[in-house]
């Protein structure tokens, strides 16, 4: 049975429904935009070095939490020490993401609703519940 979003949770349908967005973008997309306009950025915008910004930043989040115990990599995000560098770099991880995609011409709502679909498919609840393992090994 196919799944579809409705009130950004999940559940079983024999049909789908319009639904409100789960990711909407467009406003941050355009104000990015604006941004580069203004700087005369769009030179340095290609798709590749998008993805190689994106790629550091990720880098810069990751490294926050590089030694951290799994305990306190669950706190992160509200510990005194860390939370403002995890928002600084979870920000810049989602401006880099959302320009890319802009640049690209990538509905971000479209592609994470398909690949939460795909998701469901792959990995079934009643098989994957509790489960780490890869779609091929459950």
């Amino acid at each position: 049975m196919p799944y579809h979003v409705e009130s950004q949770t999940m559940s079983q349908s024999p049909k789908n429904t319009t639904t409100a967005p789960l990711v909407e973008t467009s406003r941050l997309a355009t104000a990015l935009e604006a941004f580069a306009t203004e700087r005369d950025w769009h030179q340095f915008h290609s798709p590749k070095n998008l993805v190689m910004a994106l790629s550091g930043e990720v880098g810069e989040l990751t490294e926050i939490f590089q030694w951290m115990t799994e305990d306190a990599s669950r706190t992160a995000g509200r510990d005194p020490a860390t939370a403002d560098k995890v928002r600084e770099e979870l920000a810049d991880v989602l401006l880099y993401l959302v320009r890319l995609a802009d640049e690209l011409g990538v509905d971000l709502n479209d592609a994470a609703t398909q690949k939460l679909q795909l998701n469901a498919e792959k990995y079934p609840a009643e098989k994957a519940r509790g489960s780490s393992k890869k779609y091929t090994e459950i």
